[in-house]
């Protein structure tokens, strides 16, 4: 059964904020170390664009996994929503970067210039659930589907979720499915 996809994202906003601090860095941590070894298994990845986490929406600690990039000397990526437009601006951020919360609760970038993401290889996307053939539901304002739709194909879409999928999520056209997603227990592959 399909289940609709408002209902959803009411379910898994209301799961969400059940967490605690402790459980969201705890299970943040797994995911990070499931990601690492995960990445370590493609060594050809060097670009990767990342979400930064909105702490009062309880996402995943990317953070983490920011650093570790760094780290590497993998090139990190994030996009920015200027005002006044309705589609994310993709910027290259570095160990020195500084960061604002905007009115969203956002740690936004300050002081970057927009690149073109053509180098882009992997994308993690924030969602609140996904399904076990790899569609998703975010929070409903489209800027991923539009911006993984200006992307060449062969970029890889990996989601990162605190909880496990549901049986079956209703997808339109336009909407673009994960080719992974980490989640404490494991890392999905659609």
């Amino acid at each position: 059964m399909t289940l609709d996809k408002d209902q959803i994202r009411k379910e898994f906003r209301v799961k969400r904020k059940a967490l605690s601090e402790e459980e969201v860095q705890a299970s943040s941590e797994q995911i990070f170390l499931r990601f690492k070894s995960w990445l370590e298994e493609r060594s050809s990845i060097n670009h990767i664009h990342i979400f930064l986490p909105i702490a009062h929406h309880k996402e995943v600690n990317t953070f983490l996994i920011r650093d570790y990039l760094f780290e590497k000397g993998i090139k990190v990526y994030t996009s920015i929503i200027p005002e006044g437009k309705s589609k994310m601006d993709t910027v290259l951020i570095d160990s020195n970067t500084n960061y604002k919360i905007d009115a969203w609760g956002i740690p936004i970038p300050v002081n970057v210039e927009p690149v073109e993401p053509v180098e882009i290889e992997l994308v993690l996307i924030p969602l609140l659930a996904f399904d076990e053939k790899g569609n998703r539901i975010g929070f409903g304002k489209g800027y991923y589907d539009q911006f993984l739709a200006s992307l060449k194909p062969t970029v890889l879409k990996m989601g990162l979720s605190f909880f496990s999928p549901v049986k079956s999520i209703s997808s339109e056209k336009h909407d673009i499915p994960l080719d992974y997603c980490i989640t404490t227990e494991k890392v999905f592959t659609f």
